[in-house]
């Protein structure tokens, strides 16, 4: 079994319930979505047995991974998640829910984008759901979502298509001001942009 691997890095979950938690970041290939605000290159890869990752991740003084992308449902499977588990690791996932998630997981984030209602039908619980926003985006009822323990807005950071150099401090404050209006979600920043982490 082998994974198409973008890359693999050790630092802070920047952003939603586990925000702060040390976490081995192991980035795949490939997504389905073309978003027009996405910060990531998921493009490329390099294809790495199980065995490899195991050995890349072996060195770092951490237990929790979080598989991301690019979209890591493509490719993930029960059968990864069971090698892992097996060797001791809490596994988390990042998906925007268009693909079932596989089995083994200990927590599961969905960030849906485009239809929304489609994310509750493929993953209809999860544990997180975290929506990109940027001015004047609604927000879905949280009855098409899937059902989740927490629901957060993240303001996009760096918006490219807005036409002011303040966007992500305007994205912020407008992301504010949705939770205050609709107080069942919750506010998340990504920190490790704050603090300029990777």
């Amino acid at each position: 079994m082998s994974l198409n691997v973008k890359e693999i890095f050790y630092s802070l979950q920047g952003e939603g319930e586990r925000q702060g938690e040390a976490s081995i970041f192991i980035r795949l290939a490939g997504c389905n979505l073309k978003c027009d605000f996405c910060d990531t290159d998921f493009s490329g890869g390099t294809k790495m047995e199980l065995s490899d990752i195991e050995a890349a991740i072996s060195n770092y003084p951490c237990q929790w991974l979080i598989w991301t992308g690019g979209e890591p449902a493509l490719q993930l499977t029960a059968v990864d998640t069971a090698f892992l588990k097996q060797k001791g690791y809490r596994q988390a996932i990042e998906s925007n829910g268009h693909y079932p998630l596989p089995e083994g997981l200990d927590y599961t984030v969905v960030s849906p984008k485009g239809n929304v209602g489609y994310a509750a039908k493929v993953n209809p619980i999860v544990d997180e759901i975290r929506l990109p926003v940027r001015v004047g985006d609604r927000l879905p009822d949280i009855s098409i979502l899937p059902k989740a323990k927490y629901y957060f807005v993240s303001p996009v950071f760096n918006d490219i298509l807005a036409t002011n150099v303040e966007s992500t401090e305007d994205n912020i404050a407008y992301c504010v001001e949705l939770v205050r209006q609709n107080p069942q979600w919750r506010l998340s920043l990504q920190i490790h942009k704050l603090i300029n982490i990777e």
